[in-house]
């Protein structure tokens, strides 16, 4: 009896000290084009992010299909040819922001490190990637602008539009997360 109320007490102290903070309305975007040729480029709103400001751990979620294109035979194609977003639904990412401390943070912009996995297409893959982090009004803001390979995730470009695709993708992501206790 006593082993389970320290149990209880002990998870329950823990959990109330877990401060996370967490949007469903975050913004990640890419370019894949060469920049001589139209360019291929994609926004979707609805990335989900949480971070656990105790710990510093970071989880992004976002569902493939929901990237909006200018051009739908473009989007049509990313779903269907590239991304095959039937088989492969959603890209997650989950790693830690280095040496976060939450009471450190101020309301100018601070570059972190986060290190964690990207998983795209079923296939995952270690990357460590910058972040600039700040406080706002009720949470936290984060923003990154990084660079993945296409061959990393098994991506495969036709030789037709090779000449028109970028191998290497550039993605950005501005999350403004707010506390959700």
């Amino acid at each position: 009896m006593r082993f389970r109320f320290l149990f209880y007490f002990v998870f329950l102290t823990t959990l109330a000290s877990a401060q996370k903070y967490a949007t469903r309305s975050g913004k990640t975007s890419f370019i894949g084009s060469e920049e001589t040729f139209e360019q291929i480029k994609a926004v979707n709103n609805v990335s989900t992010s949480i971070i656990d400001s105790s710990s510093g751990d970071i989880a992004i979620l976002l569902f493939i299909s929901a990237f909006d294109f200018e051009i739908s035979l473009m989007q049509e194609h990313f779903n269907e040819n590239y991304m095959d977003s039937s088989k492969y639904p959603k890209a997650t990412f989950s790693g830690n922001i280095q040496n976060f401390s939450f009471k450190k943070l101020s309301d100018s912009q601070k570059e972190h490190k986060i290190r964690g996995v990207l998983t795209i297409r079923g296939i995952e893959k270690e990357i460590t990637i910058s972040c600039h982090l700040k406080k706002i009004k009720k949470g936290l803001s984060l923003k990154t602008n990084f660079n993945v390979l296409a061959s990393d995730f098994e991506i495969k470009i036709p030789k037709v539009v090779r000449n028109k695709i970028s191998q290497e993708i550039n993605i950005t992501a501005e999350y403004d997360l707010i506390d959700k206790l």
